[in-house]
């Protein structure tokens, strides 16, 4: 007899069915991972509202996963019964942009949870190569924690790293307040961060930010106040707001950098004024998923306690509670991350 799965495919916006399938069979090069848990993405929630990715429905979305492997392929060169985490971008590797490390611009590159079915369901087919074994001695909601926090290491790489810069974080909700974090490690100095939500302005406080403002229009008074005048040297968007990539363009000193990290709408336009861009040195650049060694990374920041993951873990939902879980997101601000439990007995 054929074993089977419970999986939540949602099968249009806004409703998820349990649906009891078989477990994947795998190819020589795949694993089989037994999924403990499944964080859920801002990314999740556009796909559920229909905002992203409709077309791709019905569909098990989650890509925020962590679990055990339970079947290795032949070929596949990963040990069954590890803990692990996966890198969720499948790339070609063979063309121009996989051999440059940049496979987020892959032609054919597919994302699990996104393009294909992924981690809200008991198990999951993953290639090998993408798979990465994690200590023992960390739980699996920390683990699960572990993409989200490669997207905020991608950022701060591409941004460069550097001691002592002033930062401008727009946004402190779950990549906000782990954008907070990790420009902390970098030495970041003054991050100043804008954030409305009184629980989540709280938040950032609490993992280190100098100075949270809730006042719109206090903002670029705080920048400048606490930059000598000049602006600051990085300000990363995590929203995705048209206006607030102009304010976030507005703090920045001469020769600053804007690091794109919130996904705006699409056809979304943000004024740029060239002669000041060349006169003054201006940069932008898009920061998008944490694939490759940004996963390292990040795995290795969460292992060893690098990240405050408090606020992060606290909320957790069986599969069956899953659409009351997107459901109450927004009523629960105080919750960074939910996260659906797959297995809590790995």
């Amino acid at each position: 007899m054929t074993q089977k799965m419970r999986a939540a495919v949602l099968v249009e916006p806004r409703r998820f069915e349990l649906d009891l399938r078989p477990v994947p069979d795998i190819q020589p090069d795949e694993v089989l991972l037994e999924v403990a848990r499944c964080g859920i993405c801002g990314t999740d929630t556009h796909i559920y509202d229909g905002g992203f990715m409709a077309h791709r429905l019905p569909l098990v979305p989650g890509h925020e996963f962590s679990g055990r492997v339970v079947q290795s392929g032949a070929k596949s060169g990963v040990a069954e019964g590890i803990a692990a985490v996966v890198d969720i971008n499948h790339g070609c590797g063979r063309c121009y942009y996989c051999r440059r490390g940049q496979l987020m611009n892959c032609p054919s590159i597919k994302q699990i949870g996104i393009d294909v079915d992924g981690g809200f369901a008991e198990y999951v087919r993953v290639p090998g190569h993408l798979v990465i074994e994690a200590l023992e001695t960390t739980s699996f909601d920390v683990l699960a924690l572990t993409e989200p926090a490669a997207c905020v290491v991608h950022t701060a790489v591409r941004s460069g790293l550097e001691p002592a810069r002033s930062v401008l974080i727009i946004g402190a909700g779950p990549i906000g307040n782990l954008h907070i974090q990790m420009q902390r490690l970098t030495g970041a100095a003054p991050i100043i961060v804008a954030e409305t939500s009184p629980e989540r302005a709280k938040l950032a406080k609490a993992v280190g930010a100098d100075a949270v403002v809730s006042d719109p229009g206090r903002l670029l008074g705080v920048v400048h106040e606490m930059t000598d005048g000049r602006g600051v040297d990085l300000a990363i968007e995590s929203v995705g707001a048209t206006a607030l990539y102009e304010v976030a363009q507005a703090a920045l000193r001469p020769g600053g950098h804007l690091a794109a990290f919130g996904l705006p709408p699409e056809g979304s336009e943000l004024n740029v004024d060239l002669l000041s861009t060349v006169l003054r040195e201006y940069s932008l650049m898009g920061s998008v998923a944490g694939p490759g060694q940004a996963m390292h990374r990040a795995l290795s920041l969460l292992c060893h306690g690098r990240f405050d993951t408090t606020a992060f873990t606290a909320a957790a939902y069986a599969l069956d509670d899953i659409g009351t879980a997107f459901d109450t997101l927004a009523d629960r601000p105080n919750d960074l991350k939910t996260q659906i439990i797959l297995n809590d007995a790995l």
